[in-house]
């Protein structure tokens, strides 16, 4: 029996498992998923995890629930040798060691794009997973708590003041979310007033929100700006040491929660540790039907796709377009490969991935969006809902979709639950401090050191 390795188990991985499983004959080809995590994260929904409009496991989608016939390795690989087919696996628990593959699938996702700013790696935090977004939540929430009890000043301020990093899709949306839920919050705050928040979006280009025309990203930073917040744009964050900011033009102030979302870098194991050819960037040369190489030197048997693969695009007009690392294309690509590889192994014909695309769609906060589909452009209430009306049939699986409709009918009735679990990043600490005041300064300060 053949075995077909997936690296990665986001959405091209995830998508790609998933087709296979429904089209494959019994006996014909063994499927194996590896990842570290045991869930697919619905990234577009961790604006609004951050938020609480959505709750934490509904953007998770269990691998093993869905993918009952497929193989789950929990770990990750640290090598691909193409030479010899075998990829390097560090599992969880255990010893590394090597698997064998006959059809290799690269769908690692890719990672944060940091830079050596000072102070960056001790105070900011990312919003690429679930667990990043629920912090990012509990922080804020905790910070409404600890400044009701401050008077105006100084400490105040600091923690009612939210910087974001990065002016793309999750870095405005991230923002946008925010600032919504800390404006609903001030309600339950009677010690707090809107001028005590501070919120500042900074942005290295001169615009935001590249995917859409200069226009409606005008109109975004004119929205947000008139709901009390700071775009910087053209500006570089300098320095984050102990929370305070120090921007590239020259501005200064102090911030609680920082929020980095400037971009996304080459996976590390494609970039430094297989003998796949990758590009100038540091991704993966793909053709247009997802094989890696090219049409004279293609890798045989060892395909990608998603953040990691420089896909041709051929439904752009520009020649040697790449598409964009989205969930639109990475979805689609997962389901076009999954029927290349079925294709390719009964010696069937493999076809070329093209998608033209549907729009590009942002929420913006509570009942605030935009949406631009060449020159259509929705802002406002009627882009929301498309947002939610979209992301809500794009999740994979009715379970999730149900659970996701369900908690937002809820909050349309209820509004949000605006509840902080920050101690559940420290669950033993109450056991371990037994209410001994010495205790809890010592475990915070731990925390704080690492």
């Amino acid at each position: 029996m053949r075995e077909i390795v997936i690296i990665g188990g986001g959405y091209a991985g995830f998508y790609t498992a998933w087709r296979l499983e429904k089209s494959l004959r019994k006996g014909e080809a063994r499927v194996t998923v590896v990842d570290p995590r045991p869930y697919m994260t619905y990234q577009p929904f961790l604006p609004e995890v951050a938020a609480g409009s959505v709750e934490a496991r509904h953007a998770a989608v269990s691998l093993r629930r869905h993918l009952r016939r497929t193989r789950l390795i929990a770990g990750r690989v640290t090598g691909i040798q193409s030479a010899d087919r075998t990829v390097q696996i560090r599992p969880v628990q255990g010893a590394e060691y090597e698997l064998h593959y006959d059809v290799l699938v690269v769908t690692t996702g890719a990672v944060t794009r940091t830079f050596p700013i000072p102070g960056l790696a001790q105070q900011a935090i990312g919003l690429k997973h679930v667990e990043e977004a629920v912090a990012i939540r509990d922080r804020l929430m905790t910070s409404f708590d600890q400044a009701a009890s401050l008077p105006p000043g100084v400490e105040r301020r600091k923690l009612l003041t939210v910087t974001v990093v990065g002016g793309g899709f999750s870095g405005v949306e991230g923002f946008g979310e925010l600032l919504s839920l800390a404006t609903a919050m001030l309600r339950s705050y009677p010690e707090l007033v809107m001028d005590d928040l501070s919120f500042h979006l900074v942005e290295a280009r001169g615009r935001i929100l590249p995917e859409v025309g200069d226009e409606p990203g005008a109109w975004v930073v004119g929205s947000l700006e008139r709901r009390g917040a700071r775009v910087h744009l053209n500006t570089q964050l300098v320095s984050a040491e102990g929370g305070h900011v120090v921007l590239s033009s020259g501005e200064e102030f102090d911030s609680a929660l920082i929020v980095w979302t400037a971009g996304n870098a080459a996976n590390p194991v494609v970039h430094n540790h297989t003998d796949l050819p990758v590009d100038d960037r540091g991704l993966l040369v793909v053709r247009a039907d997802l094989r890696v190489g090219t049409d004279s030197e293609p890798v045989t048997d060892v395909w990608a796709a998603g953040d990691d693969a420089a896909v041709p695009d051929l439904a752009s007009p520009a020649p040697g377009a790449h598409t964009v690392p989205n969930a639109q294309h990475a979805v689609r690509q997962g389901k076009r490969l999954a029927k290349n590889i079925v294709a390719d192994l009964r010696g069937g014909r493999v076809r070329p991935y093209r998608h033209d695309s549907f729009g590009v769609v942002a929420t913006l906060g509570m009942g605030r969006g935009i949406f631009q589909y060449k020159r259509i452009v929705i802002k406002g209430f009627p882009a929301w809902l498309m947002h939610r009306g979209y992301h809500v049939l794009a999740v994979p699986t009715w379970e999730r979709k149900v659970r996701v409709l369900a908690v937002w009918l809820t909050a349309a009735l209820f509004g949000r639950d605006l509840v902080s679990l920050l101690s559940v990043q420290h669950p033993r600490e109450a056991f371990v401090t037994n209410g001994d005041l010495e205790r809890e300064d010592a475990s915070h300060s731990i925390d704080k050191v690492i």
